[in-house]
């Protein structure tokens, strides 16, 4: 008898960490349409800065990666996404916001770094 692959366990810091990633592409598109005069430049950053996000992301980070790259390319993608993300907040006036997201994306990006290593 064979034995059926079992599915990948999705833990709680894999569902923060989704919710992080939908949190910054929301804030690139939020920031690209309401910090530059519309309609351009404003149109053009609001749909191309979550974008960029979004196939950044795809082709190196995502769990189902496009191209393979090693854990420490893989860190720095993840840190220009979310670093993208809380600079816009900043620029937006609300460093609080910048300062929290920050904070837990960088909490849960250590935790998956190390889970990542074992």
């Amino acid at each position: 008898m064979t034995d059926a692959p079992t599915p990948p366990r999705i833990g709680p810091n894999d569902i923060l960490r989704f919710v992080l990633e939908i949190f910054a592409i929301v804030t690139l598109g939020i920031w690209g349409f309401t910090r530059w005069t519309l309609p351009l430049p404003g149109v053009i950053i609001g749909i191309g800065a979550p974008l960029l996000a979004i196939v950044l992301w795809g082709l190196f980070r995502s769990p189902r990666a496009v191209l393979d790259i090693d854990v420490f390319g893989r860190a720095l993608v993840e840190i220009a996404v979310f670093g993208a993300a809380a600079l816009a907040w900043c620029d937006m006036g609300q460093p609080i916001v910048a300062a929290v997201f920050a904070l837990v994306a960088t909490v849960s990006g250590v935790v998956n770094g190390r889970k990542e290593l074992a």
